[in-house]
C-alpha cells in the first residue's frame, strides 16, 4: 500500500508544476507520513480505533482520481427549507459556488494552489498536505455579518472507488464579522478514505457557526481535522451530528488564545449496525478570561462503536478559565460499545473545570411505564432514546437550523 501511494505522490507532484519550495514542503509532509504511517492502536490518541487495520481490511490498492471531475456525476440535495448559500464540492474539490445573499465584495472565495510551510505532527494532515493541490478559502471581511447561512455540500462520486480523497478548507471571519457554515455530505456508491483538513481563524469579536451533519449510515472511511484559533471576545458554536460510519474520527483542536474567548462544542453519535465514530477534542486555554463548555451524547445500537476523548489544557497565565466537559452514552445493544477518554491539564490557579463521563443502558421500568399509557415497545424506546438526545439538539442557537437539524435527525420535543 506504501508502495502505491510513493508512485501517487511522485506522479502528483510531477502533474502540479511547483516550485523548488513547494516541492521540498510537499516531499517533508509526505516523508513524515511515510515515517509514521497511518495510525494504530499503538498510539494514545488512537487506542480505541485502529485506522491502519480498517485500511488494510478494506483496500488492497489506493486510487487518487483527484483531476478527474466528471460534472454528470453531481448529485447535490439541495437544503430547500430555508434560504442560503452555496458551496459545492466534488470529490474533495472546489466545484462551485452561490453567494447570492450576500454584498460579493464582503466575503472573498478563492481556490488557489496550496502548500503549508509549518509541518504538523499528525500523518494524516501531512498525507493531506503532501497530496492536495488548492486549498478553497473563504474570508469574511471586517464588520460583515453574513445574511444567511452557507452550506457546504460535500459529494463523492460513483466513479471514486478505493480512492484517497482529500479536501482542504480554511475559513477566516474578519474583526466584528460573523458567519453559519452547514457541512452536509452524500452517501457515496463505493468505500472510499476521505481525509480531511480545515483551518478556521476567528478574529477579535467575530462569530462562527458550525453544524457538521452526517445523516446517513455510509459505506465510507473518513478523518476530520479541524484546526481553530479563536481572538479576542470571539466565539465559536461547533455542533455534530453522526448516524455513523463504517469508521470515523472527527479531531478538533481549539485554541482560544486571547480574553475572552468562548467555544461551544456539542456532539450526538447515534449510531447502529456495526458503524464507528469517534469524536477527539483539545481545547487550550491560553490567555485568562476564557470559556469552553462540551457536552457529547451517544445512542449506541447493535454492534455500534462511539469513543470521545476530550481534553482541556490550561495555561499557566489562563487564569479564570471556565471549562465544562461532560460525555454520556446510552447502550442500546448488549454488543454496542462506548469508550471515554476525559482529561484535564491544568497550570493555572484560578480556574473551574470539571469533565465527566457516563455510560449505561435504557431504563426498562420507564419503557413499561409509557407501555402501560398505550405506547408500544418501539414507540416507548424510541421517545426515551429522543429524549435522552434532545438536551443537545436545544443548545443550537439558530432557529431555522435548529428546526433543520430536527427534521434531519427525527429527533423533535414530544411534550
Amino acid at each position: 500500500m506504501l508502495n502505491e501511494l510513493q508512485l501517487n505522490f511522485e506522479k502528483s507532484v510531477k502533474d502540479n508544476n511547483l516550485s523548488s519550495k513547494e516541492l521540498e514542503i510537499k516531499k517533508l509532509n509526505f516523508d513524515n507520513f511515510l515515517k509514521n504511517g497511518f495510525p494504530n492502536k499503538k498510539l494514545e490518541d488512537w487506542k480505541f480505533l485502529d485506522l491502519n487495520q480498517i485500511l488494510k481490511s478494506e483496500f488492497e490498492n489506493f486510487n487518487f482520481q483527484q483531476d478527474l471531475i466528471d460534472t454528470n456525476e453531481e448529485r447535490f440535495k439541495i437544503i430547500k427549507e430555508f434560504e442560503h448559500n452555496q458551496i459545492f464540492l466534488l470529490d474533495g474539490i472546489f466545484f462551485k459556488s452561490n453567494f447570492q445573499f450576500e454584498d460579493i465584495e464582503k466575503i472573498k472565495i478563492s481556490n488557489e494552489k496550496y502548500y503549508d510551510e509549518q509541518i504538523n505532527e499528525n500523518s494524516l494532515v501531512n498525507l493531506n498536505h503532501a497530496f492536495v493541490k488548492k486549498r478553497l478559502k473563504v474570508e469574511v471581511l471586517s464588520g460583515y455579518k453574513a445574511n444567511k447561512p452557507l452550506i457546504i455540500y460535500s459529494n463523492i462520486s460513483d466513479k471514486s472507488k478505493s480512492s484517497i480523497i482529500n479536501s482542504n478548507i480554511e475559513l477566516v471571519l474578519g474583526d466584528d464579522s460573523s458567519l453559519e457554515v452547514i457541512n452536509l455530505s452524500n452517501t457515496p456508491k463505493y468505500i472510499n478514505f476521505f481525509n480531511s483538513f480545515c483551518s478556521i481563524t476567528i478574529k477579535d469579536n467575530a462569530v462562527l457557526k458550525v453544524f457538521d451533519i452526517n445523516k446517513d449510515k455510509k459505506n465510507i472511511i473518513e478523518y476530520n481535522f479541524d484546526e481553530i484559533d479563536l481572538n479576542k471576545n470571539s466565539h465559536l458554536e461547533y455542533f455534530i451530528y453522526s448516524c455513523g460510519s463504517k469508521f470515523k474520527k472527527h479531531d478538533i483542536n481549539c485554541s482560544l488564545n486571547k480574553q475572552y474567548g468562548s467555544a461551544v462544542i456539542n456532539g450526538i453519535l447515534n449510531l447502529g449496525k456495526d458503524n464507528q465514530h469517534e469524536i477527539k477534542t483539545t481545547i487550550n486555554h491560553n490567555e485568562e478570561n476564557c470559556r469552553s463548555y462540551q457536552l457529547i451524547k451517544n445512542a449506541l445500537n447493535e454492534k455500534s462503536k462511539g469513543v470521545y476523548q476530550g481534553k482541556i489544557f490550561v495555561d499557566q497565565k489562563a487564569q479564570k478559565t471556565d471549562g465544562y466537559q461532560l460525555s454520556r452514552a446510552l447502550l442500546l445493544s448488549d454488543e454496542s460499545e462506548f469508550n471515554a477518554k476525559p482529561e484535564l491539564e491544568i497550570y493555572a490557579d484560578d480556574v473551574k473545570c470539571s469533565h465527566g463521563s457516563t455510560s449505561g443502558n435504557i431504563d426498562e421500568n420507564a419503557i413499561f411505564y409509557l407501555m402501560s399509557r398505550g405506547l408500544s415497545y418501539y414507540q416507548s424506546r424510541q421517545l426515551l432514546i429522543n429524549g435522552f438526545l434532545q438536551e443537545v439538539i436545544e443548545k443550537i442557537s439558530e432557529p431555522e437550523i435548529k428546526e433543520l437539524i430536527k427534521k434531519i435527525t427525527g429527533i423533535k420535543d414530544e411534550n
